[in-house]
């Protein structure tokens, strides 16, 4: 077997992430986009000692393990549901097999392995899309949905899908329409011209309020005004409560903003989890599946236990959810970090509305913000970005000696590579639990239960 070779194999299973693999000719071969039982025709691409990937070009052979119904129309290009085409149960039993491997790999020594909870709906879950702009093929016509798989330039344009809101589709065939009447471009990451960039839509799962964020470069020929009233004019089941404008001349292909300019209502929408009521502003983290994050944030509850008068941290909180949940349980105080410093600014409010005060959230860098905490935690709960704990930062959170943290995480890897670190430094695993967010996708939810 050498590059270049057009092979046919069978797929044995899958490694977190999207690192599914067979045996050809005694050698194990890596084929993205593939699940468990398909046989798959792909090329060779990557030939070394003990790394073979290939290209998949075609499935010679469906798997049992797949669905005969309920797909997109375009699930074959999109970027977006690696899965698909897996039967939901499938789906979860593979998900575990990767987390349990992942933490196995790592010598994690665990007191009890709880299982995966299902998503309540692997249907229209998502509250927030970041949709591009684009061509589907090179100088073709404008799209706009997600990013075509293995492709940088191109864009698959969302017709139907089957993870978010049936508003969402009317707000991209709106926006598209829109656009090419007036022969808007996109911008061109390689030549760095163009105007529009992204479409960013957040919907509250619970209030049925709409946010749209439009960024495009400072290279603007149309009317957001006119703009402002194309989308104004659709019949959504939900309903408009802020319409912004983002500028972002930066070179990097990530939704950020030089300058923001509010079009319409407010730059924020609602949401409720619990009985607890959030304002979650444009760029503020909030979990994207609203009823899956109730069934999380139960998990988070279970293993936290009793929290009655107890100091509680909650690091990388966010809008402070987590930590609301917390200080509404009767901890007696409860302190959140978080970076971004609109989120913390809505977090205080949020903790405001709900009548809670017994926490306060504080806007900084968790690796240097607690360094100035005082107070001695009883519980600490992590929930950091995809990254993991930065490694400076966990030393210091060790240090605390808190005799219990909880550990959520959206990606298992950084969480084996981080709960080694705890388990060296004397915490152990007392259980694990999954909680599917995001079916159909790669991605899973995974919380950790560490004592001293």
């Amino acid at each position: 077997m050498k590059k270049k070779d057009i092979i046919t194999l069978e797929i044995q299973d899958v490694n977190f992430p999207n690192k599914a693999y067979g045996d050809f000719e005694g050698e194990r071969v890596t084929v993205r986009d593939t699940v468990p039982g398909q046989k798959v025709q792909a090329q060779v691409f990557k030939k070394k000692p003990n790394l073979v990937e290939a290209k998949l070009l075609e499935v010679v052979e469906k798997s049992p393990l797949e669905r005969t119904e309920g797909m997109c129309s375009h699930y074959q290009f999109c970027g977006g549901c690696t899965y698909q085409t897996m039967l939901h149960e499938e789906e979860l039993k593979l998900k575990e097999r990767q987390v349990k491997r992942l933490l196995e790999n790592a010598n994690i020594e665990i007191g009890s392995w709880e299982g995966i909870v299902p998503a309540p709906s692997e249907i229209g879950y998502r509250n927030k899309c970041e949709f591009s702009f684009g061509d589907e093929e090179k100088d073709g016509a404008l799209a706009l949905g997600m990013r075509k798989r293995m492709s940088y330039y191109e864009v698959v344009t969302l017709k139907d899908c089957n993870i978010i809101d049936k508003d969402y589709l009317k707000i991209i065939e709106g926006t598209l329409a829109f656009f090419q009447e007036r022969n808007v471009p996109f911008y061109h990451k390689a030549r760095h011209d163009g105007c529009l960039r992204h479409l960013v839509v957040r919907k509250g799962a619970a209030t049925g309020e709409i946010l749209v964020n439009l960024v495009t470069s400072s290279e603007i020929n149309f009317s957001v005004e006119e703009f402002k009233d194309m989308l104004l004019s659709l019949e959504l089941e939900g309903q408009f409560c802020g319409i912004l404008h983002s500028v972002n001349d930066g070179l990097a292909d990530t939704v950020q903003s030089d300058e923001m300019h509010l079009l319409y209502g407010r730059d924020y929408f609602m949401e409720k989890l619990f009985d607890l009521e959030f304002k979650v502003s444009v760029y503020s983290f909030f979990q994207t599946n609203t009823a899956g994050a109730e069934k999380l944030y139960s998990i988070v509850k279970e293993f936290a236990g009793d929290v009655e008068n107890k100091m509680v941290f909650d690091l990388y909180c966010g809008t402070g959810t987590i930590g609301q949940i917390m200080a509404e349980a009767g901890s007696k105080k409860v302190v959140g970090i978080e970076l971004i410093e609109e989120a913390v600014v809505a977090a205080n409010e949020n903790a405001k509305r709900n009548g809670l005060e017994n926490c306060t959230f504080i806007a900084g860098d968790v690796l240097k913000m607690v360094d100035e905490l005082e107070d001695k935690p009883d519980l600490i709960i992590v929930d950091p970005p995809r990254d993991g704990i930065h490694p400076k930062a966990i030393g210091k959170i060790i240090d605390f000696g808190a005799p219990e943290i909880v550990y959520v995480s959206c990606k298992p890897t950084s969480l084996a590579r981080d709960l080694e670190i705890f388990q060296q430094e004397g915490y152990c695993v007392e259980k694990v639990k999954l909680m599917d967010m995001f079916p159909r996708t790669v991605h899973v939810e995974t919380v950790a239960l560490l004592k001293r």
